[in-house]
């Protein structure tokens, strides 16, 4: 993969509830790598979700 930066992939999930999806998403997002990657961790926090 090869970027000039800015948001490059998009990881989304579904679940029983916004925080069941919100947990998977990010567990597929943990399954990826590559150099230079920035996750963020925000998504979803005002929605009360952890």
């Amino acid at each position: 993969m090869v970027t000039a930066g800015g948001r490059v992939l998009t990881v989304a999930a579904l679940g029983p509830d916004l925080g069941a999806a919100r947990g998977l998403a990010y567990e597929a997002a943990g399954r990826i790598r590559f150099e230079g990657m920035q996750v963020r961790r925000d998504i979803a926090m005002d929605a009360g979700t952890g």
